[in-house]
């Protein structure tokens, strides 16, 4: 998108902001600069009119032209087409040094004297606007001969370049890119210069109607000139239009094209002449929204083409126009969009870009901009009123508070601040005092505004990044944890210790054997299998352990002498309630037999397997069980943690171990749902050095450990880390009791503990066991 500062200074005062204060903050609101030129003509290059010219005696192509500058008369020699007497031109003086280096000097051609020379657009560092000299009119300012052409504001710019993201269609023209520099340095917007409407002008009604068969999203406006001769450019609209590149066939396509990009309304121009039978004919424009969604334009069996899509070539404007049908419309770009998403063999046309990001639906103000100009042209009658389609779209209305922008921004904003930002962006503002809420309804010309983030970015934009406070970054990422992950993650942390202690992962069926269950005295569901795989396979299995023994069984006769299991899975009990569990089976040897342990490895036993399961589910206590039909009546208890009832342990029955070919076997089944996630604390350790006792205690030979272990630790002493039996001693001097050797352990976290300390200890820990439980030294 090109926009120069002289530009942008018609609709917004900008004589106070530099031009790298206008780049840098077009940088700061999102248009991004891309490229600035400035255009400055040089010194000695002044206005001159010429009053003769005649052909030169030596050549066929040069003429000999008597300039005045104001306070001389110059004979300058020039070979344009187009030079002539009786005009306005830049002329450069003797000295002058042009944009490209040239220094004019006087000079003979073809024998004859020249003194300077008459300048074309591209000489003077402009863009080029014809084939010759350029002519020069009051449409700069004020012609005065000899008056240096530097101080023409008009001839001095600053071109800027910016490059805009697909959703800012709004800045595709002069008026909007000023619109945003408005709210950016909260200038106020000029008023646009209007035409009024001449009582003598001829009505449009005269030539055309238009007709709309439906309810359309969109608008459009028809305005009608009459052309008496060839349409002529003054020189201030040349320039622009041969800024922006302009490559249409006619100069009133052209001029069209310059007010696109000044206001960002699109145009299409049709010759009446060629729609008309006769001259005195009423013509009829309809507008029929198509099956593909797009709107035609027509006038009687003539299609024109599509809105917002294309032109077609009936119709066409071209220099010998005399009555021209003016169109300004705006269609949404979503559906332009979506039906240009939908049939990609449309023909398009260079508007096409536009509309597709959103065009100005100001259409009154762009024609009023376009006949206020075509006007101040003699050779142009333009025809009152207006012809219209009104556009009929509610806008969306997006409400929000101050404290949540404000919130999004890092930065406290007031609800007036954030109200003015929006009203000079062209957002309709209506606020609710008492809920402190601010309902903003986006322009069409912003269809990219959805939602209060969207108006967040608005402000920020505004405002200027570099302007909002930093502040350190904070990590506020909510917990997105629930209970399926948790679940997930004990599981899987279960199963990956287990694997780094060498037990190996089993699947099977959820079918049992109904036959083996009952040899291991588990109950199954009554329900039975309507069409089971086999008769093994029967009934929902009610516990891991079945499959897992089959399992060691079957690995024996592969000649394994050391079998660890594990599997995770669901079981249902005879009660038909689903639970998830652990299952866990050593057997056999610690290890299988090598060099390294000599071949004769030990045999699994009761404690270290516990210590097993203990390293994978973390601590766990023991409590003897008797209520297990297929485990050993003395290797068998309950699993507890943190109070809670988890599972059993224990060693298969030798009834068992021999119906199924098994060596010594240890399993556990635990209860995954009863399981809790241990949390990890990280506490201080002392440093000063840990005492230990022992003692040695009578007690009756029926009295569970249990309850020693219980008196102690309601006792709560802080220095005492840990305690052990280490030691039960019995003979017939006891007679039905045992002597129990327990070894204290103590540390302090604050100093080391003195004799005098522990003694104290040991003796409170002596009173307690003699008062609860009758006990005391051997």
């Amino acid at each position: 998108m090109i926009i120069s500062k002289n530009w942008l200074n018609e609709i917004i005062d900008l004589s106070n902001c530099s031009t790298e204060q206008i780049c840098a903050k077009l940088n700061s609101i999102g248009l991004e600069v891309d490229s600035l030129t400035s255009i400055r003509i040089p010194n000695n290059i002044v206005v001159g009119y010429v009053k003769t010219c005649v052909k030169h005696e030596n050549s066929d192509h040069l003429h000999v032209c008597e300039v005045d500058v104001g306070d001389r008369i110059l004979q300058i020699v020039c070979g344009a087409k187009n030079a002539t007497s009786d005009i306005y031109v830049a002329v450069a003086m003797v000295g002058a040094i042009m944009p490209n280096g040239l220094e004019i000097k006087e000079a003979k051609l073809r024998g004859v004297k020249s003194s300077g020379m008459l300048c074309s657009s591209t000489e003077l560092g402009l863009p080029k606007i014809n084939d010759g000299i350029m002519i020069l009119d009051d449409s700069i300012g004020e012609l005065r001969l000899g008056k240096a052409l530097s101080e023409y504001e008009a001839l001095n710019d600053d071109i800027i370049e910016i490059e805009l993201t697909p959703n800012r269609g709004d800045c595709l023209s002069i008026y909007g890119v000023a619109r945003d520099l408005s709210a950016a340095f909260d200038i106020i917007m000029r008023d646009g210069e209007l035409n009024i409407d001449d009582d003598r002008q001829l009505g449009i009604g005269r030539l055309l109607s238009v007709h709309c068969e439906d309810k359309i999203n969109g608008a459009f406006a028809y305005r009608a000139v009459g052309i008496t001769q060839s349409f002529h450019q003054r020189l201030k609209l040349a320039i622009r239009i041969a800024m922006i590149g302009s490559n249409k066939n006619t100069n009133l396509e052209r001029v069209l094209e310059y007010i696109t990009h000044y206001t960002g309304v699109v145009f299409r121009a049709y010759d009446y002449n060629k729609l008309a039978n006769n001259i005195d004919e009423k013509i009829a424009i309809t507008i029929k929204k198509q099956s593909s969604g797009a709107y035609e334009i027509s006038c009687g069996d003539k299609i024109l083409g599509l809105a917002g899509i294309n032109q077609s070539d009936e119709a066409r404007v071209d220099e010998n126009s005399k009555i021209v049908i003016i169109e300004a419309s705006y269609i949404d770009p979503n559906l332009i969009s979506q039906i240009l998403g939908d049939n990609k063999s449309i023909k398009k046309d260079e508007f096409t870009h536009r509309t597709t990001r959103g065009s100005e639906p100001n259409l009154n103000y762009a024609m009023d901009i376009l006949f206020s100009l075509l006007s101040k042209n003699s050779s142009v009658s333009p025809y009152s009123g207006t012809q219209q389609v009104q556009l009929d779209k509610e806008q969306s209305a997006i409400s929000f508070s101050a404290s949540e922008i404000s919130s999004m921004i890092g930065m406290q904003i007031s609800s007036s601040g954030i109200a003015k930002i929006l009203k000079k962006l062209g957002f309709d503002i209506n606020a609710n005092v008492e809920q402190e809420q601010i309902y903003a309804k986006a322009p069409l010309y912003r269809h990219d505004i959805l939602n209060s983030h969207d108006i967040c970015e608005e402000i920020v934009r505004i405002i200027g990044i570099d302007n909002i406070p930093v502040k350190a970054l904070e990590y506020s990422e909510k917990n997105r944890t629930n209970q399926a992950y948790e679940r997930y993650k004990l599981s899987r942390d279960i199963r990956q210790k287990a694997a780094n202690l060498g037990f190996f992962e089993s699947v099977h069926y959820l079918f049992d054997n109904p036959l083996e269950l009952k040899e291991l005295g588990v109950a199954c569901s009554s329900e039975v299998l309507l069409n089971p795989i086999n008769s093994e396979l029967s009934v929902l299995k009610p516990t891991l352990i079945n499959h897992l023994l089959n399992a060691v069984s079957f690995n024996i006769k592969n000649s394994k002498r050391s079998i660890k299991l594990f599997e995770f899975g669901d079981v249902i009990n005879k009660d038909g309630i689903q639970r998830a569990k652990f299952g866990f089976v050593f057997s056999g040897l610690l290890g299988e037999p090598t060099l390294l342990n000599g071949a004769k490895p030990a045999t699994i036993d009761f404690i270290h397997f516990a210590n097993l399961i203990q390293n994978i589910l973390g601590k766990i206590e023991l409590k003897k069980s008797i209520d297990i039909e297929f485990l050993s009546e003395f290797e068998q208890a309950k699993v507890y943690q943190n109070g809670d009832y988890i599972g059993y342990i224990g060693r298969v029955n030798a009834v068992i171990e021999q119906s199924r070919d098994l060596f010594k076997t240890y399993i556990c089944e635990i209860d995954f749902d009863n399981l809790k996630p241990i949390k990890k604390l990280a506490n201080p350790y002392s440093k000063f050095q840990s005492l230990s006792r022992d003692l040695s205690i009578i007690m009756p030979k029926d009295m569970p450990y249990l309850r020693i272990k219980e008196v102690i630790e309601g006792l709560d002493i802080k220095s005492l880390k840990e305690f052990l039996p280490t030691d039960i001693y019995s003979d017939e001097s006891l007679g039905d009791n045992v002597s129990l050797s327990v070894k204290f352990t103590f540390q302090d976290d604050a100093k080391t503990l003195e004799d005098e300390e522990i003694v104290a200890i040991m003796d409170r820990i002596l009173a307690a066991l003699k008062d609860n439980l009758g006990v005391g030294l051997r």
